[in-house]
C-alpha cells in the first residue's frame, strides 16, 4: 500500500488543483427584497446639489443561471449644477438572491464631458471578472481579472452589510468586505460605532453607524472620511451618508422611501 501512497497524493492535489467550486455561500436576508425605492437628496455643504435613487427591480432576473435581484443607483445634478458640471450616472448590480454577490455589474457615467459604459461579469466559481469596456471611439475593451471568493460591487457590498447582525457585534468590531472596483481588488474594512439617533428629511431614525475605512484617494480626506448610518430595524436601509472631502462636505440624505420589506422605525419624540 505504501508504494501507492505517492500516486494517490499526486492524483489527489492534481484533482483538487484545478478543481472548481460547485456550490455558493448562502446569507440570510431578512432586510430587503424586490420593489423597494429609497430616494435621497444630495447636499454639498448647505446646498442641494443633486439627487439619488436606489431601487431594485420588482422582478427576478435569471443571470449566470442564477437568479438575482436587479439593483439601480441613478445620479444626477440638479439644474443649478448642471450649469458647472452635468452628472447622469447609473450603477446597476445583479445581485445573487443566495449569495448576495454580484453576478454582473454595470456603470454608465456621463460627467461633464466625460463618458465610460462598463460591464462586469463575475464567475464566482472560478474566481474571475469578465470586463467590457466601452469607450467614447466605440471601440471596446476586453479584460480578464483575478477575484477574492465572494467578491463585491459597490452597489452589491452595500446590501451586503444590510444582511449583517450587529445585535451580536459590540463596538469596535469590523467587518472586512473584498471588492472589486475600477480594475482592482480592494479590501474594504467596515467598524461597527454603535447606535445613535440621525435626523433625515424622512424624520428621526434610530441607526446603526458604521465607518468604512478609505484607502488613499485624492477625493475623500483621511481614513474615516466616511460614516454610513444604517436604520436600526431589519430593513437596515441606509438613511444618511456623510463624508469629508478635500473640497468640502457632501451629506446624502434619505428623503422618501416605498415597499420596504419592513417597518420603517422613525424615533418617537
Amino acid at each position: 500500500m505504501k508504494k501507492f501512497f505517492p500516486v494517490l497524493l499526486i492524483l489527489t492535489l492534481v484533482i483538487f488543483g484545478f478543481a472548481t467550486k460547485d456550490r455558493m455561500r448562502q446569507v440570510p436576508n431578512d432586510s430587503f427584497g424586490t420593489g423597494e425605492v429609497l430616494k435621497y437628496k444630495v447636499h454639498y455643504g448647505p446646498i442641494t446639489a443633486a439627487e439619488a435613487v436606489i431601487d431594485v427591480s420588482p422582478t427576478i432576473h435569471l443571470i449566470n443561471d442564477r437568479p438575482c435581484y436587479k439593483a439601480t443607483v441613478y445620479g444626477s445634478t440638479n439644474s443649478f449644477f448642471d450649469l458647472t458640471i452635468r452628472v447622469r450616472d447609473t450603477w446597476q448590480s445583479y445581485i445573487d438572491t443566495a449569495a448576495i454577490v454580484p453576478q454582473r455589474s454595470f456603470r454608465n457615467i456621463e460627467e461633464g464631458k466625460y463618458r465610460k459604459r462598463e460591464t462586469v461579469d463575475f464567475d464566482h466559481y472560478r474566481n474571475k471578472a469578465y470586463m467590457e469596456k466601452k469607450k467614447r471611439s466605440k471601440d471596446v475593451e476586453k479584460k480578464t481579472f483575478k477575484v477574492a471568493d465572494n467578491v463585491q460591487d459597490i452597489v452589491s457590498g452595500f446590501y451586503y452589510l444590510r444582511t449583517l447582525d450587529y445585535d451580536k457585534m459590540r463596538v469596535g468590531d469590523k467587518t472586512t468586505v473584498k471588492g472589486f472596483f475600477d480594475e482592482e481588488n480592494f479590501n474594504m474594512e467596515v467598524e461597527y460605532r454603535g447606535r445613535e439617533t440621525v435626523s433625515t428629511k424622512a424624520g428621526d431614525i434610530k441607526a446603526i453607524k458604521l465607518v468604512p475605512r478609505m484607502p488613499k484617494n485624492e477625493m475623500f480626506k483621511g481614513d474615516n472620511s466616511i460614516t454610513v448610518y444604517l436604520s436600526d430595524d431589519k430593513n437596515k436601509i441606509p438613511v444618511l451618508i456623510q463624508a469629508e472631502m478635500f473640497v468640502g462636505s457632501l451629506k446624502i440624505n434619505l428623503y422618501d422611501y416605498k415597499n420596504l420589506k419592513n417597518k420603517l422605525m422613525i424615533a418617537q419624540k
